[in-house]
């Protein structure tokens, strides 16, 4: 019997949901996805330091050498993502997803402008606009982005979509691609139920795209529906037949080492009956996402995440291009570290600031009393310096 991922990719795209190139290598999809978490997992793979490395020191040539560390590491950060990108698309086939920085969810214009500098740096390097998609959130701002960046031929994918306002908008401004995010909707139902677990075909998150896949193909959207951040196998199987799904090693794995029957539950030449059509404006969208608020409180909160997912990758970008360069790039890059995890600004750091793992915490709170001075921040990127020399 043919395994699930073979069964599943017969009637469904499949994606992997990472930024390590050789999982990527190892299942082979036609596409790939990546956001600064992920590169932010995978920038700690020592196989993968020459890509930040031969980044930084681009980055550093391309700005001047008397410019600050800041500006090295904000330019460096965009050519980083697209190296990764760059690499990831001599693997698969298809097109990779290149996030825009998750800070600007809600600065249409800004949105507009970090696109073009990302598509930018694909078109320098020969990749066409066909295998690029440019991730922005699903705030209204950000939909209005993309839908100003699709009329130009740059193709978006839309992301932490968590709500049916998020798809509808979408369709309706013509984006290509649509991420709503299963496993983060199960999470809240869990979370505010009070229930263990949901069966497959009761789980919210699975309800959800059922929903959007069955209303955007019943009124000819052409916005392709991408089920994203799964929890379990059940998600993915209840969920077969939808155009894309992108999927961790982990459960990729799991699914190639299973062998089971596995029949399409969504079918685009005959979707389940759905409500009636409507359209959407700025007014009925706030309205809409202010009514559900699983929707509301998880696109905030993915937001917040990525943005601190961004901040944490900008500080250890700034702590490698201080043990590049030496002394000279170190006590700014200490400073900039410093200064980024107290959000307070009351000259310390709390474990509940610290933006970066425990166990970094822990290793740099030499006196264990659950702070971080300015000198311990100083004393330990002093020692990984050492180390590195």
């Amino acid at each position: 019997m043919a395994t699930l991922l073979e069964q599943l990719s017969s009637m469904t795209v499949v994606v992997a949901d990472t930024g390590d190139l050789q999982a990527i290598q190892q299942f082979t999809p036609r596409d790939a996805t990546t956001n600064p978490s992920l590169i932010l997992a995978a920038a700690q793979i020592p196989d993968y330091q020459h890509l930040i490395d031969d980044t930084l020191k681009a980055s550093r040539k391309l700005i001047g050498a008397n410019a600050p560390a800041e500006q090295v590491v904000a330019e460096a950060l965009d050519e980083i993502c697209v190296s990764f990108g760059k690499e990831i698309l001599k693997i698969v086939p298809g097109r990779v997803s290149t996030e825009v920085d998750a800070r600007l969810s809600f600065d249409t214009e800004a949105t507009i402008a970090k696109a073009h500098k990302l598509i930018g740096l694909y078109n320098d390097a020969g990749i066409t606009n066909e295998r690029v998609l440019i991730k922005i959130a699903s705030t209204w701002e950000g939909i209005k982005a993309a839908e100003s960046l699709e009329k130009e031929g740059i193709h978006c994918n839309l992301t932490l979509l968590f709500g049916f306002a998020q798809a509808v908008a979408c369709a309706e401004a013509g984006i290509t691609l649509i991420s709503p995010f299963v496993g983060r909707i199960l999470d809240w139902y869990k979370k505010d139920s009070g229930r263990d677990s949901y069966p497959g075909p009761e789980d919210p998150g699975v309800i959800s795209v059922t929903k959007i896949f069955n209303y955007f193909k019943t009124y000819g959207y052409k916005t392709e529906v991408m089920g994203a951040s799964f929890r379990n196998l059940d998600e993915i199987i209840e969920l077969a037949g939808c155009d894309l799904l992108t999927i961790s090693p982990k459960l990729l794995d799991q699914l190639r080492n299973t062998e089971a029957p596995l029949s399409r539950k969504l079918n685009p030449g005959a979707p389940a009956a759905t409500i009636e059509k409507f359209s959407i404006d700025a007014a009925r969208f706030s309205e809409m996402m202010q009514e559900d608020r699983m929707a509301h409180e998880k696109l905030n909160e993915g937001i917040l995440g990525f943005s601190k997912a961004i901040d944490t990758l900008e500080a250890q970008l700034a702590h490698r291009l201080a043990v590049i360069e030496g002394g000279a790039a170190f006590a700014h890059a200490a400073q900039e570290i410093f200064l980024l995890n107290d959000l307070d600004g009351d000259g310390c750091i709390t474990r509940e600031e610290w933006l970066g793992s425990d166990a970094v915490f822990d290793a740099l709170d030499c006196d264990h009393d659950g702070r971080l001075m300015p000198e311990d921040v100083r004393g330990g990127l002093g020692a990984a310096l050492a180390t590195a020399r």
